[in-house]
């Protein structure tokens, strides 16, 4: 089969615009918050929107600070993270925190909501973590994790979980 010269011309002509095309949604995607969209159905008991559609091209160093210090506590790591917290008003909550992070540890953990009050950003998680010493059973339940801007990046300023 021969092509003509329109032929050829149409086709570069549509790979070109579908080329533009893409790399302006990839251009518009880039400017676009962290989160696109939230889903309309929320969980009735925590309002957490049951999905969130994260955008691809984020910032992710909130998330990384996130889950090291995540790690950190199922690490055992709970008193040398909270030890600054030990000077001020949260001394009782860090060891209450810490205490119950011992018993209960984290197994697995998703990000579930992300909600941006600046200078603060706040990361809702859904964690599984065991329920008894024994660890022979497990229960899901919310936790989430405050972050600031400082001159050095991103410091997590607040753990808050149900146990």
């Amino acid at each position: 089969m021969q092509f003509s010269r329109s032929h050829i011309a149409i086709a570069v002509g549509s790979a070109g615009l579908l080329v533009l095309v893409f790399l302006g949604y990839l251009y518009w995607l880039s400017n676009q918050p962290p989160v696109l969209s939230r889903s309309e159905e929320r969980d009735p008991l925590t309002q957490m929107p049951v999905s969130i559609t994260m955008n691809p091209f984020r910032d992710r160093t909130i998330e990384r600070t996130a889950n090291k210090f995540i790690a950190e506590m199922r690490d055992g790591n709970c008193r040398k993270l909270l030890a600054q917290w030990e000077r001020d008003y949260r001394r009782k909550r860090a060891d209450f925190l810490c205490s119950s992070e011992a018993q209960h540890p984290l197994i697995s953990w998703n990000l579930v909501e992300w909600e941006d009050a600046p200078p603060l950003v706040i990361l809702h998680y859904k964690g599984e973590r065991y329920s008894t010493p024994a660890q022979d059973e497990t229960y899901k339940d919310l936790f989430s994790i405050t972050e600031e801007k400082k001159d050095d990046g991103w410091v997590v300023t607040k753990y808050d979980s149900f146990y």
